[in-house]
């Protein structure tokens, strides 16, 4: 019995490295999956095991695919001479579900930290600039989060592409639709009020 309490404990102590999950969590979740066994555990676990085998980085952008080439880079349709620069694939993902962008994609796979040795070299940013080079991308735009590590990676990519004869644009910041000015931080009201518009 305590051989099987050992390796529930070890799924729970696995379960409890993934983001967002806690120890608790962690445990909340495999005592209903093992109470799920055959309907939930078993196809999620062959399922696990069939992602782990087939799942791997695109070699053009960096998104999640099953080929050496994701379907959004051999697409193409996406060739639009646009080329969006995100943080990680859940960005990408992100801005997929919006469906309002039509070309490429660039994963730098994190953001510029001196405090973490994180260089351009380790997010891959001298390939963007060889795509940039070799895709005939006419605009790049800057979808990184709005984080002070965020900024001064786009503000690094910009400066590296300075010079070539393409758009460099970030996406807009501030109020959200909907959004009321009392629930804001003070951050995204003074990006707000720099990019003001005519009405």
């Amino acid at each position: 019995m305590s051989g099987a309490r050992d390796e529930i404990e070890e799924l729970i102590a696995l379960m409890a490295r993934l983001p967002g999950l806690g120890p608790r969590s962690a445990r909340r979740a495999v005592l209903h999956l093992i109470r799920k066994r055959a309907g939930l555990m078993a196809p999620l676990a062959q399922m696990m095991a069939h992602v782990a085998e087939t799942a791997r980085e695109c070699a053009r952008c960096g998104n999640i695919s099953v080929g050496a080439v994701c379907d959004i880079c051999e697409n193409p349709a996406r060739a639009t001479g646009e080329i969006c620069v995100v943080e990680d694939v859940a960005d990408l993902w992100a801005m997929e579900r919006g469906g309002a962008f039509k070309g490429r994609y660039h994963v730098l796979g994190g953001t510029l930290s001196a405090l973490d040795a994180v260089g351009p070299e380790e997010l891959g940013i001298p390939t963007l600039i060889e795509r940039v080079g070799t895709e005939g991308v006419r605009e790049v735009i800057l979808a990184l989060n709005a984080t002070v590590e965020g900024q001064t990676t786009a503000h690094y990519i910009a400066e590296a592409l300075e010079g070539r004869d393409l758009r460099i644009t970030s996406l807009a910041q501030g109020v959200p639709i909907g959004g009321e000015l009392d629930y804001l931080d003070d951050g995204t009201i003074q990006a707000a009020l720099r990019a003001r518009r005519s009405f």
